[in-house]
């Protein structure tokens, strides 16, 4: 069944047709492959991008709270031709969605791959990407309400998380989990050790 890709906001869309279509744009941009490129380009599956609050994973192990997110931009993968070859994030500012910036390297392919691996999962998806910046983790987030506004919402104990390569280690890329499996294996990356017991308050030798 085919993915539900959310309309990303129109302004988005268009500061990155424009930044696209400035040479000044492209030649400053330190992606070697776009600026390449001769033939036309085309800003294709818009992804919004949500970071996870570290401030509040904690209540997830306890159940008191969902975990929560924050929409911090929207990702477009860049077509030329029969392939993508970069990736163009845009960032909200107090004048509106705006150009942020071009990029390349493993997590575009990655991305590709993991909405491919969706696509053949044989469920209505609402695609997201989801980012764990202290472990330098970035997920496909399979979202399972394909209505929902894609700028808002929790992720849902069911929704499938799909960790893209390069992952953190001990975490399989490409490997399906539900919210429910892998965010508590994130929680426990993420909560500092305990401290050490003193050694005065240390049990007494037998």
């Amino acid at each position: 069944m085919p993915l539900h890709v959310p309309p990303a906001p129109a302004p988005a869309l268009r500061s990155v047709l424009a930044a696209l279509g400035s040479p000044t744009a492209v030649n400053e941009a330190h992606t070697p492959a776009l600026r390449a490129l001769q033939g036309p380009m085309t800003a294709e599956l818009p992804l919004p991008v949500h970071v996870l609050d570290r401030l509040n994973i904690s209540g997830l192990t306890s159940g008191d709270r969902p975990p929560r997110t924050r929409l911090t931009g929207w990702r477009f993968l860049i077509r030329s031709g029969d392939r993508y070859v970069a990736a163009a994030d845009t960032r909200l500012t107090p004048d509106g969605w705006a150009f942020s910036h071009f990029f390349e390297g493993p997590y575009v392919a990655a991305t590709e791959r993991a909405l491919r691996q969706a696509e053949s999962l044989g469920k209505n998806y609402q695609p997201r990407l989801l980012s764990v910046p202290e472990l330098y983790m970035l997920t496909l987030w399979l979202h399972g309400s394909v209505r929902a506004d894609a700028s808002a919402g929790l992720p849902a104990a069911a929704d499938l998380l799909i960790p893209l390569a390069p992952a953190p280690p001990g975490i399989a890329a490409y490997r399906p989990h539900t919210v429910s499996e892998l965010l508590p294996v994130l929680t426990h990356r993420l909560t500092p050790p305990a401290p050490p017991v003193p050694p005065s308050m240390a049990a007494p030798a037998a």
